[in-house]
């Protein structure tokens, strides 16, 4: 089971690496595989429209 996905597409802001963001939900976590950055992912806590 694979529990971090793969962002394709997407460049790292620190460095400007493309394709090497991975998507963590369990730890709400953006990675940058070459840098080593990390971004935390907050979700919205407002109701969907």
């Amino acid at each position: 089971m694979m529990l971090a996905h793969f962002l394709d597409g997407l460049r790292c802001s620190i460095c400007g690496t493309l394709n090497a963001l991975w998507h963590d939900p369990v730890r709400g976590m953006v990675e940058c595989r070459e840098c080593g950055q990390s971004a935390l992912c907050v979700p919205e806590s407002g109701e969907v429209a």
